[in-house]
C-alpha cells in the first residue's frame, strides 16, 4: 500500500483492471507508400501526435485502411508513452477508434468508469511509480512489468464523481490558463515591437535630430570586436560544493533573464576560480547566455551580489569594451533576431540545440554611437518596466500546473470531498470481476 485510502476503496494492480497492449510499427516507407494521404481508414496516433497537454493530432495523413491487421484502440481508451524520453509523460484520450504506435500502450476495460485511469496516469503517484521501474538506455517500462504497478481502485460511482469532479475543476483553471497566456502574447508582441523599433533607430529618431547624429553613425559589428575574449566555462566537478568563497553559475540559475542564484546555489574556492577556472571569470555587469538548450535564449547581467563570480561550460560571457554599454548589449541579446539564424542552424544531440563559441563570437549586432546606446538603454529601461509583470505571468502559469498536480493528488487520495461511504466496496467490485486486491 503506497499511501492511505478511504475504507471503500482497494489497492490492486493495474493489470487486474485494465487490459494493457501496445500497437505497431510501421516501416517509414512502406508508411508513405501505402498509408498516406489516404481518405478512408482508421487515423495512425504515434507517440509525436501526443501532445504534452494530452492533446491528439488526428489529421497527420498517415491512415489505416487494412485495420484488421493492426492493433486497434477503440473510442474512450486511454494511450500511454511507454518508451523513451516522454515515457510516463504523453498520455491521451481517444475519442475515435484508431491504429497506434508500439511505443504507445492502450488501456481498455469494462471495470471501470472511462477516463478515470486517464487522470490517474496524469498524476505524480503514477510517475513516481513508473519511473522507478523505468529501465534501458532509451528508458521505458515493459507491459508486463506496467500491468504490476499499484492502482487505487474506488467504487465505479465514486470513480465517475472523481472524474467529473476533475474536469470541473480544470476546465475552470483552463481557462484562467487561456486568459494568462493571451496576456504573455500580447506583452511578447509588443515587447518585440518596441525591441525592434531600438534596434532599427526609430525609438531614438528625435534623440538624433536634437543632437545632430545621423543614422549613417550607426556600424555592425562581431561580438569578438566589441568584447574582451568571449569565451565558455569550464566545470570542475570534484571542486563544487554547496558552500564557498565563488558563487559558480549553471544555466538554471538563468529564470527570466536574471540571475537566481539562490536556486540551488553552488560553489568553488577562490583557488580553483585562479587556476582551473581563470579564463572565465565573471564580474558585475558582465553578460552571460546559455549555449546549450533547449531552451536557448536565456541571458542575463551579472549583479554585484558578489565581486567575482565562475560559470560552467553551457555558458558564454560577454564583457563589453569601451565603446559597448553592457546592458545594451544585454538588450541586443534579448531582441530575437540577434539570434534568429544562429538558432535555426543549431546542432547538437538528439533532444539538445547547442550555439558553439565560435558562432556566439560572430553574432552581429548594430553599434550606434555610446551616448546614444545609453539613450536606447534609458528608453528601453523605461518602457519594459512592465517586464517583471510578465514575469510574474509565467509564474502563474506554472501555479495553475501545481494547481493540476495537488487536485489529481487529492482525487486518488480519496479527499476530494466526493466519496461515499455508502457505495459498495471496491472489494465487491474485484470480487465479481475476479480481480485481485493488494489488500487481501
Amino acid at each position: 500500500m503506497l499511501y492511505e485510502i478511504p475504507d471503500n476503496w482497494r489497492w490492486t494492480t493495474l493489470g487486474e483492471v485494465y487490459t494493457l497492449y501496445t500497437g505497431n510499427s510501421i516501416n517509414e516507407k512502406v508508411k508513405k507508400e501505402k498509408y498516406t494521404n489516404l481518405e478512408v481508414g482508421h487515423n495512425f496516433i504515434a507517440t509525436k501526435d501526443i501532445g504534452v497537454n494530452g492533446d491528439i493530432n488526428y489529421e497527420n495523413g498517415v491512415k489505416i485502411f487494412d485495420y484488421e491487421k493492426f492493433k486497434v484502440a477503440p473510442a474512450n481508451t486511454t494511450l500511454l508513452c511507454i518508451e523513451g524520453g516522454s515515457s510516463g509523460r504523453k498520455i491521451g484520450f481517444v475519442e475515435e477508434n484508431v491504429c497506434f504506435g508500439n511505443k504507445l500502450c492502450a488501456f481498455t476495460t469494462d471495470k471501470a468508469y472511462k477516463k478515470f485511469e486517464y487522470y490517474y496516469l496524469m498524476s505524480n503517484m503514477f510517475y513516481n511509480s513508473f519511473a522507478l521501474a523505468r529501465h534501458g538506455l532509451i528508458g521505458g517500462v515493459g507491459v508486463k512489468v506496467l500491468r504490476e504497478l499499484p492502482f487505487p481502485l474506488p467504487p465505479v460511482a465514486e470513480q465517475q464523481r472523481i472524474v467529473n469532479t476533475i474536469e470541473s475543476l480544470f476546465v475552470k483553471l483552463d481557462s484562467a490558463r487561456d486568459l494568462v497566456q493571451s496576456a504573455l502574447e500580447a506583452f511578447e508582441n509588443r515587447k518585440f515591437a518596441i525591441l525592434h523599433k531600438a534596434f532599427t533607430g526609430e525609438l531614438t529618431a528625435k534623440w538624433r535630430e536634437e543632437h545632430g547624429v545621423s543614422l549613417d553613425s550607426w556600424e555592425e559589428k562581431k561580438l569578438e570586436e566589441i568584447c574582451e575574449k568571449i569565451t565558455c566555462g569550464k566545470t570542475p566537478t570534484k571542486d563544487i560544493s554547496d558552500n564557498g568563497e565563488i558563487p559558480f553559475l549553471k544555466v538554471y540559475n538563468i529564470i527570466n533573464n536574471k540571475v537566481e542564484f539562490e536556486y540551488k546555489p553552488q560553489f568553488i574556492s577562490t583557488e580553483i576560480q585562479q587556476t582551473k577556472l581563470k579564463s572565465s571569470i565573471l564580474v558585475p555587469n558582465d553578460v552571460i547566455m546559455n549555449i546549450v538548450g533547449p531552451p536557448l535564449r536565456k541571458i542575463a547581467i551579472i549583479p554585484d551580489d558578489y565581486p567575482s563570480w565562475s560559470m560552467n561550460q553551457a555558458i558564454v560571457r560577454f564583457r563589453a569594451k569601451e565603446k559597448l554599454h553592457y546592458k545594451y548589449l544585454y538588450y541586443c541579446l534579448v531582441y530575437p533576431k540577434t539570434l534568429k539564424e544562429v538558432i535555426a542552424d543549431t546542432r547538437g544531440m538528439v533532444g539538445q540545440a547547442n550555439i558553439s563559441v565560435t558562432q556566439s563570437r560572430s553574432l552581429i549586432i548594430p553599434v550606434p554611437t555610446l551616448d546614444e546606446q545609453t539613450e536606447i538603454v534609458r528608453i528601453l529601461d523605461t518602457l519594459l518596466t512592465k517586464e517583471q509583470q510578465a514575469y510574474d505571468l509565467y509564474n502563474l502559469l506554472e501555479k495553475i500546473d501545481l494547481m493540476k498536480k495537488s487536485i489529481l493528488a487529492r482525487a486518488f487520495r480519496g479527499e476530494l470531498g466526493t466519496n461515499n461511504a455508502s457505495d459498495d466496496d471496491s472489494i465487491t467490485l474485484l470480487q465479481n470481476k475476479k480481480l485481485k486486491s493488494l489488500d487481501a
